[in-house]
């Protein structure tokens, strides 16, 4: 690949992940592209058909001219309506014709990236038609591209690649989050301080401090009296910020300690993906 250096880390992250995808799915027979997955909504067959729409995006092809049926209630916004339109237009395509479009579709995204020599802040398409520079489009790409990777081993019993290329990406996408999840959403109090350990494959721990004016930054020094501290594995920190899972169905997986309205009122914000 000849993407300009700094975008190099994204694309080897999204490609290590797409490719995954087209392992994962290769075998599986008919019934199984039917299977429900933790993205809520989606089969099998939706989060593929969801990877091939926004990558042929990414290569500048047309959106599909397609009605949306009214009784899709997992479609509650905006955002969520454009995402479903790539979705629902392939939804009784068979599992050839899925795999042979994103074979194909990897194929001709591989060679765009073997050819890329926009710089970084390039301007390029984004969803619901607006832009956005091309190293934010290829972050978020390689974010999503992992997550939905991880959607579909958890509903294959596939586990893998919690430690790759891509989960270091979304490590880093989540964490910008947290501190508008405990400031603003979860409403801690000025000059209080939230700790965050997150141990397994990816470990780190992380501090969000909210100022004297109610707003949140984040640091990777610990706190000598936090308000609340949230301990969890890499796993349950990933599937509650994407939306994947509640607080309350893994009550086993989170361990908190200090204000317990505050945790619960983070818990409560965790998920930041729509």
């Amino acid at each position: 690949m000849t993407v300009h250096p700094s975008l190099q880390t994204y694309a080897d992250a999204w490609s290590h992940s797409i490719e995954a995808i087209a392992e994962l799915v290769q075998p599986l027979v008919e019934g199984e592209w039917n299977r429900r997955t933790p993205c809520p909504g989606w089969s099998v067959r939706d989060v593929v058909s969801h990877v091939i729409g926004l990558e042929c995006e990414m290569l500048g092809d047309p959106r599909p001219i397609h009605t949306l049926p009214r009784d899709l209630y997992h479609v509650q916004s905006e955002i969520s309506r454009y995402m479903e339109m790539q979705v629902d237009v392939r939804r009784h395509h068979t599992a050839p014709e899925m795999t042979s479009e994103l074979e194909y579709t990897i194929i001709r995204r591989n060679r765009q990236l073997r050819n890329e020599n926009r710089a970084p802040d390039a301007m390029v398409r984004a969803p619901l038609g607006t832009q956005q520079t091309l190293e934010q489009a290829m972050r978020n790409r390689a974010f999503d591209i992992w997550v939905h990777e991880q959607d579909l081993r958890t509903t294959l019993s596939r586990p893998g690649n919690l430690d790759s290329g891509g989960a270091l990406v979304t490590r880093d996408v989540l964490l910008e989050a947290l501190p508008k999840v405990v400031a603003k959403d979860a409403g801690a109090p000025p000059n209080t301080a939230v700790v965050f350990d997150v141990h397994g494959p990816v470990e780190f721990l992380r501090t969000v401090r909210v100022d004297a004016d109610g707003r949140g930054r984040i640091d990777g020094s610990p706190s000598l009296g936090p308000a609340v501290t949230l301990t969890m594995d890499w796993e349950t920190y990933f599937r509650l910020a994407c939306g994947r899972v509640r607080a309350a169905a893994v009550p086993d997986r989170v361990k908190t300690d200090g204000d317990v309205d505050l945790a619960a009122a983070i818990l409560r914000e965790f998920a930041v993906t729509p």
